[in-house]
């Protein structure tokens, strides 16, 4: 998921793609310490991905008091 695609989804979108994001990555976690888990650089994908997310939600956060 790229920065732009982010921007483009609201507060409320993001914050239900963070929770699926999360999931999945648990779940890799999970499936790789069984050794399930041929494609092991999806972890890094989904931590950045992670990352993305929560950044451009807070920089959502922190315009909204200044806009109102």
């Amino acid at each position: 998921m790229t920065s732009k695609e982010i921007r483009d989804l609201s507060p409320a979108e993001i914050t239900t793609k963070l929770r699926e994001i999360r999931e999945q990555l648990l779940q890799l976690k999970l499936r790789k310490q069984t050794g399930q888990v041929e494609k092991t650089h999806e972890l890094r994908t989904l931590r950045k991905d992670i990352a993305r997310l929560e950044t451009i939600a807070n920089e959502k956060k922190a315009k909204a008091p200044k806009a109102a």
